[in-house]
């Protein structure tokens, strides 16, 4: 059976986990974090699909493309800059959390996919891609006259 397989795959998650100790320990510090989007890939008969949450982007914040058997997902949103007395709408900000994140993720696709045939749709923060399969070739029978 073939699957597709995330090239960052680690069973420890070694970012996330820093991520959550050192925002425990130090608020954040106002620093953006390092997060992945969460993923759900299933399988039929026919294709794959690769389903990614990703709340607060739209569909021009994010990037997906494949190149030599590998689909990548990417914010392309620039982080605003963040300052205390920047002013919007007559307003000072006094606390300012909210802010764009950055992230990547990368699968290796199995063999026998239709990489031309790839489709992807964003709608209400969830991306889905669908990844169809060649169509199994069945044997060709052949007729062999005996003389």
């Amino acid at each position: 059976m073939k699957y597709i397989v995330s090239r960052n795959s680690n069973p420890l998650n070694v970012t996330r986990d820093f991520d959550s100790l050192f925002n425990s320990l130090w608020n954040n510090w106002g620093l953006p974090s390092t997060r992945t989007p969460s993923v759900d890939i299933r399988e039929d008969e026919k294709a794959y699909v690769l389903e990614a949450e990703l709340p607060g982007f739209c569909e021009k914040d994010v990037d997906v493309h494949v190149d030599k058997h590998v689909l990548k997902i990417s914010s392309i949103a620039k982080a605003e800059k963040e300052n205390k007395k920047e002013e919007k709408d007559g307003y000072n900000y006094l606390i300012r959390e909210r802010s764009c994140q950055a992230f990547e993720r990368s699968f290796t696709l199995p063999e026998g996919i239709d990489e031309d045939k790839i489709t992807g749709e964003f709608k209400n923060g969830l991306l889905t891609v669908t990844i169809p399969k060649v169509p199994e070739r069945q044997p060709k029978k052949i007729d062999v006259k005996i003389k």
